[in-house]
């Protein structure tokens, strides 16, 4: 269930230091400053137009720099990777990670939310049903929630038409690698079934990580991602640094240059910008000015 929080994101108190969104970041040697967008994959498209400060950074900047390129995402040697990566290898199926209860269980939720029967998805990893799951149940209990428009994609589409050069941080292969092979199989079925076992907190969760993001509050989404309920369903040691915190040390070692050479809007998913080992935190090691856009 955490993972999910992990994937998830942002509540507020507008005077809080922190409640931002959109980061300039200026000094170390730049000639001029770039920025850096934290985004949210459930909220509004409508949210831009509250976002203090995105006109100058859009403006002002010469290319925009996503994780991924979003139009790789979306290739047919993508999918066909997308497609491998997503069934499960050798003799093991569903039925295999779980007990007879939990299959019932797990065969339940996807009957209601998938329209499928889970003998169906015998070889499907279940990490990925996770995933497929969260998506309808968030469409079904997230009142504005449209799949289809992704602030990540919006802004790369408006940098294209714009003539400006868009790139990734990380390659979508990666972005498998994390979602889909980062943990064991029997791992993945663990965390699935603590989604389908109380899928009303799970939705509690994304709601109140959604009205933090709209609220633009940092530090209570960082609040919200370290809450534990001290069960196997807590994340376990490595599983946060493997989404989180490895990935953005990996970026810190590749923003430099990209900033340097051009003025860059970055814009990637806003649970990585808080906390200790955060992008705004690791860029003031760095040596670089981080302040919020007002």
């Amino acid at each position: 269930m955490k993972k999910i929080l992990g994937i998830l994101l942002f509540i507020g108190i507008a005077l809080n230091a922190n409640a931002q969104l959109l980061w300039k970041i200026s000094g170390n040697g730049l000639e001029k400053p770039s920025y850096i967008l934290g985004t949210h994959h459930l909220a509004p498209l409508s949210i831009k137009d509250s976002i203090a400060g995105l006109p100058e950074a859009v403006d002002g900047t010469s290319q925009v720099y996503g994780e991924v390129v979003m139009s790789e995402a979306m290739s047919p040697e993508f999918m066909q990777t997308m497609q491998q990566n997503m069934m499960m290898a050798g003799d093991t199926t569903l039925q295999v990670l779980f007990t007879p209860e939990q299959y019932e269980l797990v065969g339940k939720a996807v009957k209601e939310n998938l329209m499928a029967d889970i003998a169906m998805l015998a070889k499907m990893k279940p990490a990925f049903i996770t995933q497929q799951l969260t998506l309808i149940l968030c469409m079904k209990h997230l009142g504005g929630f449209n799949p289809q428009e992704q602030l990540d994609t919006y802004f790369q589409q408006q940098a294209i038409q714009s003539g400006k050069k868009v790139g990734g941080l990380e390659t979508p292969i990666s972005q498998i690698n994390v979602l889909l092979n980062s943990q064991t199989l029997q791992r993945q079925a663990n965390l699935l079934y603590c989604l389908v076992s109380d899928i009303d907190k799970a939705m509690d969760q994304t709601k109140r990580l959604n009205n933090a993001y709209k609220a633009q509050n940092l530090d209570e989404m960082l609040k919200l991602m370290e809450e534990r309920d001290g069960n196997s369903c807590d994340p376990q040691p490595g599983e946060m640094e493997d989404l989180l915190d490895n990935r953005n040390k990996a970026w810190i070692e590749k923003m430099p240059s990209i900033m340097k050479e051009i003025p860059t809007l970055f814009v990637v998913g806003a649970g990585h910008l808080p906390g200790t080992n955060g992008v705004l935190k690791l860029l003031k090691e760095k040596g670089y000015t981080v302040e919020p856009m007002k």
